[in-house]
């Protein structure tokens, strides 16, 4: 007997319709193609969500959709390895996979993504693709830390441990395939950023508007210290994001819910 999956792309098309007689929520990993440092594979945007997408799938009752492999990575341009989507292109992609999901009878779609650069297209995607959805459909982006509370945020991502191919980053990927990282090469490494009034302001600013900007602030591609990395801790790293996403989907289904029509 075929074993049941939460993958929509392992599924037949009786089983989807099974599915959906009983759930109507899709989860579409989206990241990148990209340098993670001499150490991380170039699918680490993309390892990481589909893994949180498949632990939280049983928990909302959603499947999950074969992932988006490329995405906006044009500020990495300079290092081997990146491959990119215009972002027209992008947006028009993200657009038809809402519109194709809608039409096989989803009704929430949600883009979990891993490479924040896609975040404010895949909105802008959702929002061109809404007057083609049908009626009770809804999509839009979940970055799959979103959910983190300031204190679990500080422990993988922040000024002083880096938001690219650093521990955490690093950390998850060893945990769910240890044999896509090279340890040998892990390294530390933070951009030269001055002391600033706004540095997230000032991160869209440098980071989003010009292809290369990766590439300009860093030598290697890493950002922040990936070299004390352990399956350990990417376990934790999971575990939190997890949870948190869960908590997030939840918050947001509540959100919809409380909006009288209008």
């Amino acid at each position: 007997m075929k074993p049941t999956t939460v993958f929509l792309g392992e599924m037949t098309n009786l089983e989807v319709e099974a599915f959906l007689r009983e759930h109507d929520t899709v989860i579409v990993p989206t990241g990148s193609t990209e340098q993670h440092g001499p150490h991380g594979p170039l699918l680490t945007d993309v390892l990481v969500p589909t893994e949180v997408a498949r632990r939280i799938a049983p928990d909302v009752g959603a499947a999950v959709a074969p992932s988006i492999n490329y995405g906006l990575s044009y500020p990495h341009d300079g290092f081997t390895g990146v491959v990119r989507l215009r972002i027209p292109t992008f947006e028009a992609l993200i657009e038809d996979v809402c519109v194709s999901l809608a039409t096989v009878g989803f009704k929430r779609i949600v883009f979990l993504n891993g490479h924040y650069d896609n975040t404010y297209a895949i909105a802008y995607a959702c929002a061109n693709a809404a007057e083609r959805l049908p009626a009770g459909a809804s999509a839009f982006p979940v970055n799959y830390w979103d959910g983190l509370s300031p204190d679990e945020a500080a422990e993988f991502f922040g000024a002083s441990t880096g938001l690219h191919a650093n521990r955490g980053e690093t950390s998850a990927v060893l945990a769910i395939n240890p044999g896509l990282v090279d340890m040998d090469r892990a390294n530390a490494e933070m951009p030269p950023f001055p002391d600033v009034s706004n540095a997230a302001a000032v991160h869209t600013a440098f980071f989003f508007s010009a292809p290369g900007s990766v590439y300009r602030a860093t030598q290697s591609g890493t950002w922040g210290d990936a070299r004390e990395a352990s399956a350990e801790f990417g376990e934790r790293y999971l575990d939190v994001v997890t949870r948190a996403t869960i908590r997030l989907l939840e918050d947001i289904e509540r959100t919809f819910a409380a909006m009288p029509d209008r």
